[in-house]
């Protein structure tokens, strides 16, 4: 491995070229060695300016581009099955976004891919585990001052949805987040889930059922409940809140500048999932890149990209039936049984 890390970035979208922007800017220890993006125009204008970027249209091929180590995979859901799996038989760590793949079947394939291996390779992009509120949340309940967690309220509000979203999508795109964070924060697996929907808002598009309040059951007796509101209008805010027995804490309450003026008062409010969590995605990348120069894979396993797949999946079947739906889970495979929630 070279004094530089070189990491190929699948997917040169909004995502992937902020990521390119961040391994150039950003990060210590990594260099940009190749992007990949079907449309080869806006992998180009994503890697301007950077030296020695080779650029392809096809991405299994961006990962035999010389001097690439390592792979950033920021491509769309559906691509990033093969793309893992071929990084896989090339064995170069990953840092996948989520979904890791949206289908759990899939996801499943990834898993056991990796568990034949008998190494993990690839990290999972979470991010919300390295956002400072959810990690100084997650310390507290860890330390038990509070004792035991009894629920967790999550909210989840975008300004609006882009124009492919369906309603399902509001649960296994955007829920998606909630269902990582709470498996993570509780240390425990969410078995079940109901979903129930107000009449949607006026802001939302036709057809789309929005918002939703989803409810998990886990396997420690605790419930979770997300509102994910994707038409709000208004700003982007995430929010959640841990009943315990003994207290509660409350994280996410946009703690930004207040600006006071001629018998006013406002507050600015993140507009982009960019914004609210551009330190998280910093940190995260960083952790990732260190690790692998290391020779290590830490984070979110391709097990917790599976297990999220798989209980939105159930989330959908819950939407679409109007009934509580059970999450069942593979076995899961000895490789992941020592990593934590």
């Amino acid at each position: 491995m070279g004094d530089l890390l070189g990491v190929a970035v699948l997917g040169a979208g909004h995502m992937g070229a902020d990521h390119i922007r961040r391994l150039d800017q950003v990060v210590s220890g990594a260099r940009v060695a190749a992007v990949a993006d079907p449309d080869t125009d806006r992998a180009k204008e994503a890697a301007a300016g950077l030296d020695a970027v080779a650029v392809h249209e096809d991405a299994v091929a961006a990962l035999d581009a010389p001097g690439v180590e390592a792979v950033l995979i920021a491509s769309p859901g559906p691509a990033h099955e093969e793309a893992l799996l071929a990084a896989f038989e090339r064995g170069l760590p990953v840092l996948c976004e989520k979904p890791m793949v949206p289908d759990s079947t899939g996801a499943l394939r990834v898993v056991e891919a990796e568990a034949r291996l008998g190494r993990r390779l690839a990290q999972i992009g979470f991010m919300r585990r390295y956002d400072a509120e959810y990690q100084r949340l997650k310390s507290l309940l860890d330390g038990g001052q509070l004792g035991r967690p009894l629920m967790l309220h999550c909210t989840h509000r975008n300004v609006s949805s882009p124009s492919y979203f369906t309603s399902a999508m509001l649960i296994d795109s955007s829920v998606s987040h909630e269902i990582d964070a709470a498996r993570w924060l509780l240390g425990q697996e969410l078995t079940a889930v109901t979903v129930l929907s107000p009449r949607s808002s006026a802001n939302a598009p036709e057809g789309l059922i929005d918002p939703q309040l989803v409810l998990f059951e886990t396997d420690g007796g605790a419930l979770v409940d997300v509102e994910i509101f994707v038409n709000s209008g208004f700003g982007y805010q995430v929010r959640c809140e841990a009943v315990c027995e003994a207290g509660s804490a409350r994280i996410g309450e946009d703690h930004s500048m207040v600006v006071t003026t001629r018998g006013r008062a406002h507050e600015d409010v993140p507009l982009d999932y960019l914004v609210r969590f551009a330190e998280a995605y910093d940190r995260e990348v960083q952790s990732w890149v260190d690790a692998t120069r290391r020779g290590l894979v830490t984070g979110p396993s391709v097990w917790d990209g599976y297990a999220s797949s798989a209980i939105a999946e159930a989330g959908v079947r819950a939407l679409e039936s109007g009934g509580r739906v059970a999450v069942e889970l593979a076995p899961r495979p000895e490789l992941y049984a020592d990593v934590s929630r």
